[in-house]
């Protein structure tokens, strides 16, 4: 290696948490194939070995053992004179817990700490590592390399003390999840990094899905100037190579690929898709098998099943009952067509009569209503379950993030399944995506082209089909009102009255309000769904169960008159209530 050159493998890759033998191996292999690309140093994400996010079984000493033991064989091969290795792992010094980040070269192991640990959203790293010390550079071959990991960027001082330290270039390794607008907030802090420190950076970052999250790649590399010098692919694993060349301004990247990352709603279908196919694929299920209503929910959701696993691997049933309408079993059927999948029919009347009959006794006397209702959809969850542990494919669930919030879904029921792909997309954004898949599917997607979902889905109006005539408009607001009033209260975390300053009625958004809150119970009970918006339920929002808080929609400034009647209005000199 001439001193002024250097040329850095980019190993964005899709590790799987706690496959330790696997991400090893990947780790090898991608260090030969770095080798054969000339390459003097591979790099690889945070926590590499472990997978990320591992949360408490990093905690596990047994764990700890197993990574460590793999990081050491990997340092031993590096004294082949091939390339050096920079990989993540948990590390365990001096009785504490740290987010490592190993410099694998000539056999020796060199190690830097995560500072910043991120705990908000979704991330708890404060609950399994302990804060590094402010590092300094590591020597590789010469070149004063910059560790600082993922969080470490989001504020100053680490980059800032890297620095002053001599670092001569930022190698950034990230375990950072999609989430809407994401690509731009990470170029944003980057840029800032680099203008403050006059150093490039590359910004690794891995691909995968684990659990609800979506890692999306989409890797970059900024030399000092802010210009783009890399863009890696978003969803996709890939090793690229960059050469940097080095002069009297320091370092600078001369040859890396650069590529188009989807954005928008283009971004939100291929992360589902994503984090539909690894939740499949890592744990290990043939196939996935769903209820095919004839509705828009279910459809897009059997797209994306397509799309992430191939129709060979989706099975798609139409559970009919008498309030299933023609026009449904002719949509749900030329959806299955569309998509190539397999489709059967199964009538559900003998089952719900047959729980009506057994209940008769008890029931004598009384209205029907809801609970008669629920029937239907729990007769259908248990039938997609049976098929499930039957043949061993996941149910699919189908809820869009409107139904999510306001518990219009019966638990037991439609809520029946092992993954929810849309969990986090509102009814309109549905809507759109499901038009977006119509023109344009994403790049390795295993569905057929064109139009997936029949136009009539698109523009009927949406019903859950559980008594004559429903529509879900009987029950709820426009869904064009209700996901504005959702994205305020959950999003946002608005007060009622700044969300009817918006021109929305006071009732209606105190409705909408109570309606989010009694149905937390219900979200607890759900299966788990890709992260699509900076807040979705479960890891980012996390909710009491019991909660009597309402918010009666007073603004900030206003007086509660009842309140000021029930404590009596303050004296002199005391606390102003």
């Amino acid at each position: 290696m001439a001193q002024n050159i250097l040329k850095i493998a980019l190993a964005q890759l899709n590790p799987i948490v706690g496959d330790v033998a696997g991400n090893e191996q990947k780790a090898r292999e991608a260090r030969a194939e770095a080798a054969r690309m000339g390459a003097d140093i591979v790099m690889f994400a945070e926590q590499f070995l472990a997978g990320y996010p591992a949360e408490d079984l990093v905690l596990k000493p047994a764990f700890q053992d197993t990574c460590r033991a793999a990081l050491e064989r990997l340092a031993r091969e590096t004294a082949d004179g091939g390339p050096g290795m920079l990989v993540g792992l948990p590390w365990r010094e001096e009785g504490l817990l740290y987010n490592a980040y190993a410099l694998l070269d000539g056999g020796t192991v060199s190690v830097r700490f995560k500072v910043d640990l991120p705990n908000y959203g979704v991330f708890d790293e404060k609950r399994n590592f302990e804060a590094g010390p402010l590092p300094g550079p590591v020597n590789f071959r010469g070149i004063r390399l910059g560790l600082p990991i993922c969080e470490d960027i989001w504020s100053g001082d680490v980059v800032e003390c890297l620095a002053e330290t001599g670092a001569e270039m930022l190698l950034v390794p990230n375990g950072s999840p999609y989430w809407r607008g994401k690509t731009e907030e990470r170029f944003n802090i980057a840029a800032a990094r680099v203008t403050e420190s006059g150093l490039p950076l590359v910004y690794l970052n891995q691909v995968g899905g684990q659990d609800e999250l979506v890692f999306d790649g989409a890797s970059f590399v900024l030399n000092s100037d802010c210009s783009l010098a890399c863009q890696l692919p978003a969803n996709e694993e890939t090793i690229a190579l960059t050469t940097w060349e080095k002069g009297e301004e320091g370092w600078v990247c001369r040859e890396a690929p650069i590529v188009t990352v989807e954005e928008g709603e283009e971004a939100d279908y291929a992360a589902c898709v994503l984090g539909l196919r690894d939740y499949v694929e890592k744990n290990r299920f043939p196939g996935v098998v769903l209820g095919l209503s004839g509705g828009i929910d279910s459809a897009i959701c059997a797209a994306m099943a397509v799309d992430a696993l191939g129709a060979e691997r989706v099975h798609c049933v139409m559970l009919p009952y008498r309030y299933t309408s023609g026009e449904s079993l002719k949509d749900a059927e030329a959806c299955a067509k569309a998509l190539g999948v397999r489709y059967d029919i199964l009538p559900i009347a003998e089952p719900v009569e047959g729980f009506e009959a057994a209940l008769q006794p008890l029931f004598a006397g009384r209205e029907r209503d809801i609970t008669e209702e629920n029937l239907q959809s729990r007769a259908r969850g248990t039938i997609l379950m049976a098929i499930s542990n039957k043949f061993g494919s996941m149910v699919l669930t189908t809820g869009n993030k409107s139904e999510m919030s306001v518990g219009y879904a019966t638990i037991y029921g439609d809520m029946n399944g092992g993954f929810n792909p849309i969990k986090d997309l509102y009814k309109m954004e549905v809507y759109r995506i499901s038009a977006l898949r119509n023109r344009w599917k994403p790049k390795g997607a295993l569905g057929p082209d064109g139009i997936v979902i029949p136009e009539n889905i698109l523009t009927k109006a949406p019903t859950a089909e559980l008594r004559e005539n429903q529509k879900d408009q009987d029950s709820l607001p426009p869904y064009e009102d209700l996901d504005e009033i959702l994205r305020g209260l959950v999003e946002e975390e608005l007060r009622v009255s700044e969300i009817v300053a918006k021109g929305y009625d006071l009732e209606v958004v105190k409705k909408v309000e109570r309606l989010l809150y009694i149905a937390e119970y219900k979200r607890r009970q759900a299966a788990p769904g890709v992260k699509v918006t900076r807040r979705n339920f479960g890891r980012d929002r996390r909710y009491p169960i019991v909660n009597r808080y309402r918010d009666q929609g007073l603004a900030a400034h206003q007086k509660d008159e009842a309140l000021e009647r029930a404590i009596g209005k303050p004296r002199a000199g005391s606390m102003d209530v």
